[in-house]
């Protein structure tokens, strides 16, 4: 197999500090990043470098590939030493791990840390690297996003450039949460392919076989003021993860869903009951609202659906202030009713 200098492939000195190691690897990754450089081999490249960082910037990896020694050149044919033999794929009772379950790392890494790989997860997957696509490309933006001017990830765009590894899916909102500053705690399930062993399954101690997993996450989701329902908020780097750490987009699509309001943008509706007797006298009613209890005169004479409007007690508005309460009444005919009440209405009755 080819011996690999990752020395050179970062363009470092074996002396290098943990930070030029670091610096090295941002600047090539920058470089050679598939979604920037469409030249024929910045796919291998860019393993290559990722490759390389894996090993150099986690000590005991560091370590182990440092005992090889110095003289060996890149390019050259390599066999394990005496001692590393143990290190490859083959574990014995037969198991033999994919190549694929390296997260495409070459033979040569294979055979010097498939030990430390195999079977269970790296400390720090070569997929991350210690860095996200917004840490290499500060600045930058990315193709298959949308450049809607977000810089919290909290935003909300209606026309975004959605690619494979975003998400998309409704997220149902109550008029509470559209009323509050603080952000909303969001449980998510989702089910991915399987990064370690790419969707093959068979083996694979992380899904189990399936070639899927099952996630569960709580994200923190600041709803924008003014908000519509079926308008998108994007939380960048939330979406799926790729073999090379591109990272996809989450987008959570508004709906309005409230047992106590109906929610038109920032004004609401709710339904207040009263009785028979109160829709023709009229009444005052406490009612809660969004803002806190407050006290209602419901007017005599008042029919089944008539709306009263309350300024200044529904949504926030974009730019300041609050939309409207509006109090739709409707008469409520007791289900139980006494002899006496029978009577009473009887001699109503008689007199219309």
């Amino acid at each position: 197999m080819e011996y690999k200098d990752y020395y050179k492939i970062l363009g470092v000195e074996r002396d290098a500090t943990e930070a030029k190691i670091k610096s090295a690897y941002r600047k090539l990754a920058r470089q050679y990043h598939p979604d920037v450089n469409k030249s024929p081999d910045a796919v291998n490249k860019f393993k290559d470098i990722n490759e390389a960082y894996e090993v150099l910037s986690d000590k005991e990896k560091k370590s182990r590939y440092d005992s090889l020694g110095a003289n060996w050149q890149q390019g050259a044919n390599f066999t394990p030493p005496p001692g590393f033999e143990g290190f490859g794929f083959n574990q014995g009772g037969g198991y033999s791990q994919s190549f694929t379950d390296m997260g495409d790392f070459s033979d040569f890494f294979s055979s010097i840390f498939g030990d430390l790989m195999g079977g269970h997860k790296s400390k720090r997957s070569s997929r991350s690297s210690g860095f996200s696509y917004e840490d290499l490309f500060s600045g930058a933006s990315r193709k298959t996003q949308a450049n809607s001017g977000c810089c919290s990830g909290n935003c909300h765009n209606t026309n975004p450039q959605e690619n494979d590894l975003d998400i998309t899916q409704e997220l149902n909102i109550t008029a509470k949460d559209l009323m509050g500053d603080k952000p909303i705690n969001v449980k998510m399930n989702t089910v991915e392919k399987c990064m370690k062993c790419s969707g093959a399954g068979s083996v694979c101690s992380e899904c189990g076989g399936t070639g899927i997993v099952s996630k569960s996450r709580t994200l923190t989701v600041k709803i924008p003021k003014g908000v519509k329902e079926g308008q998108k908020i994007r939380l960048k780097g939330e979406g799926k993860i790729d073999n090379y750490g591109r990272k996809g987009d989450l987008y959570f699509i508004i709906k309005f869903k409230d047992n106590e309001y109906l929610i038109d943008n920032e004004n609401i509706t709710k339904n207040v009951e009263i009785t028979p007797a109160e829709a023709v006298l009229g009444c005052k009613k406490d009612i809660s609202t969004l803002h806190g209890i407050i006290s209602i005169k419901i007017p005599p004479v008042t029919r089944n659906g008539k709306t009263l409007r309350l300024k200044d007690l529904g949504l926030p508005k974009k730019n300041g202030g609050f939309g409207n309460l509006n109090v739709k009444i409707i008469i409520n005919i007791p289900s139980v009713i006494s002899d006496k009440q029978k009577e009473l209405y009887k001699k109503i009755l008689e007199l219309e």
